[in-house]
């Protein structure tokens, strides 16, 4: 008989402690889910209690867990260091509670939000987010990732939406935190603390969020010219009293492949009844007219179209050596930004945004004209070799040693997600 060796060792040792918890069928071995990434097992646990069992277990064998939902978004952030298993909250799908008259939802980590915008579409309502491959996203991966889009403009982010989250702590046990009513004092606000941490704290499970009501009518105009023409006109536009659900600047070359036209672009879309619309995009279109800019509308399909080919220009790189960035300057810095990059886009208001490279040297270039305008450069996604090279995350402000406080209370062995957030947290 052959000697068991080091790598069949491990393997058992993982299907013996988790086998009983999610049963064979939810288990795989020897599948790499990004690059670089390559665990002894995925887990697929399909209710709370099930991915609480798991994750007591990596913690009494001190395994070190990375979460994902689909795994749409685990090339972002930092690369995750000695992974031993993938947890994925997939299985936890269900639709949980939803308050029509209270505008609240309660859905599992896993469903995806492509399934929760159908729903919603019935009752009249909407979860003001538009993230990253709508179809993949997961809740959770959404929390984790702060992915937002630019409804943000009139909505905010992920963690304005959040009123409430039920979670696995790193030692296996269920918490809760917020609730399921719009006014809720109850505990601290961990929702905040959770979004946008990358899985590092603790695996959400649960999450209620705000709705909205869905508006009657909808209509985006679109201003493409000059650095400065367009410059004033969001000067102007941030300063009026037009109340736009969505608003951002676009690069030259985003402008043309999305075939609006030449030059840096403006890009504003209202939602009410249709007589609030029809005015607020004629007064936008008496701003570009005011400062001689190309001025188009778009309304029903092809206003749709736009929207939905907008992220994808950005977010879908046509070669493997793209790497795709988040941004943060003052809003009134965002175009002499975007006239130095080729593909990119920030919303007007918050001054965030998504820029895409081919060459890791203008990163570097960039990221110093952020944080010259009292910003940032994060790195979402690139080639392994890039994030191997260059610091993924670039921050240099003073709350180090306060986040890495809130992680050893919140994980005090390193095992969730390690190495994926600032300073290798």
């Amino acid at each position: 008989m052959k000697p068991m060796s080091s790598e069949q060792g491990t393997l058992n040792v993982y299907h013996s402690n988790l086998a009983s918890i999610v049963g064979e069928a939810n288990l795989i071995y020897d599948r790499a889910v990004s690059p670089g990434i390559v665990p002894g097992c995925i887990v697929y646990p399909q209710t709370q209690s099930q991915l609480a069992q798991v994750i007591s277990q990596a913690y009494r064998n001190k395994w070190r867990v990375l979460p994902c939902g689909n795994g749409s978004k685990l090339k972002w952030g930092g690369l995750a260091k000695n992974i031993d298993i993938v947890v994925s909250t997939k299985g936890l799908n269900k639709i949980i509670n939803h308050a029509v008259g209270d505008l609240t939802l309660t859905v599992e980590a896993g469903v995806n939000f492509a399934d929760i915008k159908s729903l919603l579409v019935k009752s009249n309502q909407i979860l003001a987010l538009n993230p990253t491959s709508p179809q993949l996203a997961t809740i959770g991966g959404i929390i984790a990732t702060a992915d937002t889009g630019s409804l943000r403009q009139r909505y905010g982010s992920v963690r304005d939406q959040l009123l409430g989250v039920t979670f696995v702590r790193a030692d296996g046990q269920i918490a809760k935190a917020g609730g399921r009513v719009v006014k809720n004092v109850a505990g601290y606000d961990l929702m905040k603390l959770f979004t946008g941490s990358y899985g590092t704290l603790s695996i959400i499970t649960e999450a209620t969020f705000r709705l909205y009501p869905m508006q009657s009518a909808s209509g985006t105009a679109v201003l493409t010219g000059s650095r400065e023409a367009l410059s004033q006109a969001a000067d102007t536009l941030r300063g009026s009293a037009l109340t736009p659900i969505q608003a951002d600047l676009l690069s030259s070359q985003l402008v043309s492949n999305l075939g609006l036209g030449k030059g840096l672009g403006l890009i504003v879309c209202f939602e009410s009844i249709p007589e609030s619309v029809k005015e607020q995009l004629n007064q936008v279109l008496q701003i570009g007219k005011k400062l001689r800019l190309r001025t188009a509308v778009y309304s029903d399909t092809e206003e749709q179209n736009l929207w939905q080919t907008l992220p994808e220009k950005i977010h879908l790189p046509e070669s493997e050596s793209a790497i795709t960035c988040k941004i943060g300057v003052l809003p009134n810095k965002a175009v002499e930004v975007l006239n130095q990059v080729d593909l990119g886009l920030i919303h007007m208001a918050s001054g965030l945004g998504i820029l895409r490279f081919e060459q890791e040297s203008k990163v570097l270039e960039m990221r110093q004209l952020c944080e010259e305008n009292s910003g940032f450069l994060t790195i979402l996604s690139a080639p392994l070799e890039v994030k191997q090279k260059l610091d993924v995350w670039g921050y240099n402000g003073n709350a180090l040693e306060l986040m890495r406080e809130i992680k050893k209370q919140f994980d005090s062995e390193n095992i969730l997600s390690p190495g994926r957030f600032v300073a290798g947290i």
